[in-house]
């Protein structure tokens, strides 16, 4: 399985092209990595190659990351950070990725042979805040949303990150705000349409994040005219990071997220069968 590598509309990405399917266009899937490791879309597309899953998974780099990572320095996150976790950081990185997503979507149309029906989404951690962002205003129609360890609420990633940098968050009114439109539990009834979605979460992912996760899960299957379309799979002695450090290159996949990508490939194989 030969990865592509390029840009669409100036974003990085890694493209899987589909198993089995000759010349005939094929579905999409478009993915946002986590900014743990693996933190990189050529990294990603190792950690989670859903080989068995008959379409292109085309894995876009997420802003400030891999090559557009600021002068080369993946310490340059942490400056941020420090700055302003939410304002400086982990905001603008949601909203420049929903913001570029369009136009690079309309160049991957263009560049690789994908088919015209829903496509899927997949975003692990911060990038399922932005598989999520993008579900409250689709540019094209999504047919299944699968999300890893995702950050349902961004609040919850603040407050992790702030202790890992040992710096409490100093929350104030306009920060407040931008948590609330990051917040995917209470903004459940904005997300377009009811696409089958999948959550899985690691048994040891940071207990604040599952218990988002979880009450997305609830919050979606009450307001889901078929909750059974809402999937939750917790994957044993999973933490939060789906690779080793540093999570920039591509490596062989961890028996944990081995078991993530059987769940995702099964899950995907099967929505696609059905569409």
């Amino acid at each position: 399985m030969d990865a592509i590598t390029g840009t669409a509309a100036g974003v990085p990405f890694t493209a899987l092209p589909p198993s089995g399917t000759g010349n005939d266009r094929a579905p999409l899937i478009v993915t946002w990595h986590m900014l743990d490791a693996p933190r990189t879309d050529a990294a990603f597309a190792a950690a989670l190659p859903m080989a068995g899953v008959p379409s292109w998974r085309v894995h876009l780099g997420m802003p400030l990351c891999g090559p557009r990572m600021v002068d080369g320095r993946l310490d340059r996150h942490l400056e941020l950070a420090r700055e302003d976790i939410l304002l400086k950081y982990l905001g603008p990185i949601v909203h420049q990725a929903v913001e570029e997503f369009p136009a690079a979507l309309a160049e991957l149309r263009r560049q690789l042979p994908v088919d015209d029906q829903p496509i899927g989404v997949l975003g692990a951690s911060l990038g399922g805040a932005v598989a999520l962002q993008v579900l409250t205003a689709p540019p094209t129609p999504i047919g299944a949303v699968a999300l890893v360890n995702p950050a349902v609420r961004v609040s919850a990633a603040v407050e992790l990150l702030a202790t890992g940098l040992d710096q409490p968050y100093v929350w104030t009114a306009e920060s407040r705000r931008a948590a609330d439109d990051l917040d995917f539990v209470d903004r459940a009834g904005e997300l377009s349409g009811e696409p089958p979605l999948l959550l899985v979460s690691g048994e040891r992912d940071h207990p604040a994040l599952r218990e988002d996760a979880f009450s997305l899960v609830k919050t979606l299957r009450g307001r889901y005219a078929r909750p059974d379309e809402i999937e939750l799979a917790t994957v044993p002695d999973l933490a939060h990071s789906l690779a080793d450090e540093p999570g920039l290159e591509p490596a062989p996949q961890l028996p944990t997220t081995a078991a993530v990508d059987g769940v995702l490939t099964r899950w995907f194989v099967r929505r696609f069968a059905t569409q």
